[in-house]
């Protein structure tokens, strides 16, 4: 069980520069490195505000070179805007470069207005990703291969690069699709799911799902690797946990909107922020998430971790306009008090994980 974080790199409004951002975004890596985190994740998003990361293999690269131990992955590369062979080779010199600290996060992407601006139907989403699922397994494990497929074909190749890690570097299947979790269970993947904005109920339907999953095909729900990305956040001041909460409902509204195709897009590439219908209100998201004083967001993560039994714990750092200094000091209280208790809480009572039935065994 290690613990990690997960940076979007939002630009809010324009008192704070790309720039800026990103170096933040660099800071908060070096120092989850020194506090001893598993992994920091870095989303993928184009041509709006929601997020800044265009490139988070680029982004592993740099951080790979002002880091020690963590592990970098892709939170997530979306398979649909890439061309395969050039993300085999990408994926594989990266892997070279953060000698081996690559964590390989896969999804098919949700936002029609990036889509559309790489000439991509996001109708086809879904098959193009399987199909680069296949593409990446055979370009980092083949010396040469080719490929015939409805979206993809590639003529006999070889990719020059070659990953540190084998047979690949871990890859972690970002969907609750039962098609893509099958997917992930037959293959060895990983699984990295959200809890959004739900609660335990979420996250033990989310944990049946994938049991049932597995018992389908063939495998041992308890062997099936999951993370669990949460908006999280620790204090015994009241002010900044409304403020984070109040981070984390804006970044809904933003990303529900791209994905409805509702949104508003002014001054340049901003993305206007909008009630979404149906919304939590902030108590109900007091309520449900993994946010208040240390003591409660302990309870809360040791519940969640004994609900979904997980084998990682990523936290979202930097929301909305949520002040860098600030979150660098929450950063050091999870790594500090919040971790080494819920590590020791699920040290004295570890989550049951479900044994495999007996014909599930013999399979």
């Amino acid at each position: 069980m290690d613990f990690g974080i997960f940076i979007l790199m939002q630009q809010r409004n324009k008192h704070k520069t790309s720039h800026q951002i990103l170096r933040d975004a660099v800071e908060q890596t070096r120092l989850a490195d020194e506090l001893g985190f598993g992994a920091a994740w870095y989303a993928e998003h184009h041509f709006s505000n929601y997020g800044l990361c265009s490139s988070p293999l680029t982004m592993i690269a740099h951080c790979a070179a002002v880091t020690r131990n963590i592990r970098l992955g892709t939170g997530i590369v979306v398979a649909p805007l890439y061309t395969p062979a050039r993300l085999i080779a990408d994926v594989a010199m990266v892997d070279q470069l953060s000698d081996g600290r690559l964590n390989l996060g896969i999804g098919s992407g949700y936002q029609h207005f990036e889509f559309e601006r790489f000439g991509v139907s996001l109708e086809s989403a879904k098959g193009r990703t399987f199909e680069m699922l296949d593409m990446l397994e055979a370009g980092l494990t083949q010396p040469k291969f080719s490929y015939e497929g409805e979206y993809y074909r590639q003529p006999m190749s070889a990719i020059s690069q070659r990953a540190v890690q084998r047979p690949t570097p871990p890859m972690w299947i970002t969907s609750v699709d039962p098609a893509f979790l099958s997917r992930a269970v037959k293959s060895g993947h990983h699984v990295f799911v959200s809890g959004g904005d739900g609660g335990l109920e979420k996250l033990a339907a989310t944990r049946a799902l994938i049991d049932q999953v597995a018992a389908a095909e063939g495998k041992d729900p308890a062997g099936v690797q999951v993370g669990l990305l949460r908006a999280a956040y620790a204090s015994n001041d009241k002010d900044e946990v409304e403020r984070y909460l109040e981070c984390a409902r804006y970044q809904r509204r933003i990303a529900v909107s791209l994905k409805r195709r509702t949104a508003q897009i002014a001054d340049d590439y901003q993305v206007e922020e909008g009630i979404v219908e149906g919304e939590p209100s902030l108590d109900e998201m007091r309520a449900l998430l993994p946010v208040g004083s240390v003591d409660t967001v302990i309870e809360r993560v040791v519940n969640e971790i004994r609900t979904l039994k997980p084998v990682h714990y990523c936290f979202q750092t930097q929301m909305g306009d949520f002040d860098h200094k600030t979150m660098l000091r929450q950063l050091e209280t999870w790594g500090k008090v919040i971790i080494p208790a819920v590590q020791q809480e699920i040290a004295n009572d570890p989550p049951h994980r479900p044994a495999a039935r007996p014909e599930l065994a013999a399979a």
